[in-house]
């Protein structure tokens, strides 16, 4: 993924998700899913959310009795319908497979034994600086609190790759980077990882049909609200979580009956 990609994906996040919360009607609504995407003592940039900052909220979540739910578990009860989520349910994501979900991440999950879904795209890993290894995927999965999902396979902007491409070319990476993270997660770690976080929350009916055709059960957007058992499978959202969504906010953004972060003026 190019410099250039990352910041308009960057740009594109905030505006979805950087700011207070406002409170709409959502009756139906289910766990609110989260998604980070790397941690540090500090927040470097904007897509950092500080390890203090998210052991608060973790914090927070256990003091006041909420249950972190596998993300596969929500997951299913959107799909048949059958069985029940605990009142309180929240899921925890994560995006790129930094290596801060090594170093920060992963001491804070073993200590409030929380499940957590690590989307990852395979190019990065064990190749550029700033992502995780194979060997410490591989840990994060024995660990037994990690499932290691498809995030394509390098990360592109989809929207600006159509525009680029020529219809059969544009098919020919749709391939690419929806089969190819699963074959190479299967022989790698040996999952099946046939949920899929859409790149920047891009998505259109030509991808959910590609994703579909590649076997994917399940997609995520960076849409800001609780998913209802209506949703399209391949197009739920979840909430972007940045450091600038104080524990305050954060607070307000689990209570049933909030549908979205907005932006701040």
């Amino acid at each position: 993924m190019t410099m250039i990609g990352w910041m308009l994906g960057v740009v594109a996040c905030a505006a979805v998700a950087a700011g207070a919360a406002a409170q709409v009607g959502n009756d139906e609504g289910l766990a609110p899913v989260l998604v980070y995407h790397r941690f540090g003592p500090s927040a470097a940039d904007s897509m950092t959310v500080r390890t203090a900052m998210f052991a608060a909220q973790l914090e927070l979540l256990k003091d006041q009795g909420y249950a972190v739910v596998p993300l596969r578990q929500l997951v299913a009860r959107i799909d048949g319908g059958a069985g029940r989520l605990p009142e309180k349910a929240v899921a925890i994501t994560v995006d790129d497979g930094h290596r801060s979900v090594y170093s920060e991440m992963l001491p804070l999950v073993r200590r409030y034994r929380i499940p957590v879904t690590l989307f990852i795209y395979p190019s990065a890993i064990s190749n550029a600086s700033y992502a995780l290894t194979w060997a410490q995927l591989e840990e994060l999965r024995q660990s037994g609190w990690f499932d290691i999902q498809s995030h394509t396979y390098w990360h592109p902007n989809f929207r600006q790759e159509k525009r680029r491409l020529s219809p059969d070319a544009y098919g020919e990476l749709l391939r690419t980077q929806l089969v190819k993270p699963r074959r190479i997660l299967a022989q790698r770690l040996g999952v099946d990882a046939n949920l899929l976080a859409w790149p920047f929350g891009i998505y259109d009916e030509e991808l959910i049909a590609a994703a579909r055709s590649a076997g994917y059960l399940a997609g995520f957007t960076l849409e800001c609200r609780r998913p209802r058992p209506a949703d399209r499978l391949l197009a739920l959202p979840r909430c972007l979580m940045t450091d600038a969504v104080g524990i305050g906010e954060f607070q307000q953004l689990l209570r049933p009956g909030v549908e979205a972060l907005r932006r701040r003026p």
